[in-house]
């Protein structure tokens, strides 16, 4: 990420420097982006190292049944900290008590880096979490499985 922020700061003052700026169209700004995202591709992802989910389910959406997605945006630091400051939700719940549950949850998460060029890389990524009660029905979009004995 920093390397990213360094390389976008030395073609903009290079673009400074040599009058540039005004000359640079969508196609050389979109060339410069990709480059410039190409540059800090991981070559390999996070992995997620916790043995159980930090995910609490609040008791009294649980015993209603409330059940929901929510999408976290996560930075994971090259020691494969989530730091908890950047933690955001991106797509909600809808219910505030699920989506709290996931970014407290989000704290604990422990990951394996992701590595470029065998160096630990900081890096955010989107990270879904999924409330689910037992009993209740599958929301839309839930793949729901049958039991072994119903495969016959």
């Amino acid at each position: 990420m920093v390397e990213a922020r360094r390389a976008l700061l030395g073609v903009t003052g290079m673009a400074l420097a040599t009058g540039l700026v005004g000359c640079i169209d969508k196609k050389d700004a979109k060339k410069m982006i990709e480059a410039l995202q190409a540059s800090v591709a991981p070559d390999s992802l996070p992995a997620m190292q916790n043995a159980e989910l930090p995910f609490k389910y609040p008791p009294e959406l649980y015993a209603r049944k409330v059940q929901g997605n929510v999408t976290l945006r996560i930075h994971i630091d090259t020691a494969g900290q989530v730091r908890p400051e950047s933690t955001t939700v991106l797509e909600s719940s809808g219910y505030p008590a699920l989506d709290s549950a996931a970014v407290t949850g989000a704290r604990v998460l422990r990951f394996r880096p992701a590595f470029s060029k065998g160096a630990p890389l900081a890096i955010s990524v989107l990270f879904p979490v999924y409330f689910r009660h037992p009993d209740a029905a599958p929301l839309p979009g839930d793949t729901v499985l049958k039991p072994k004995s119903q495969d016959r």
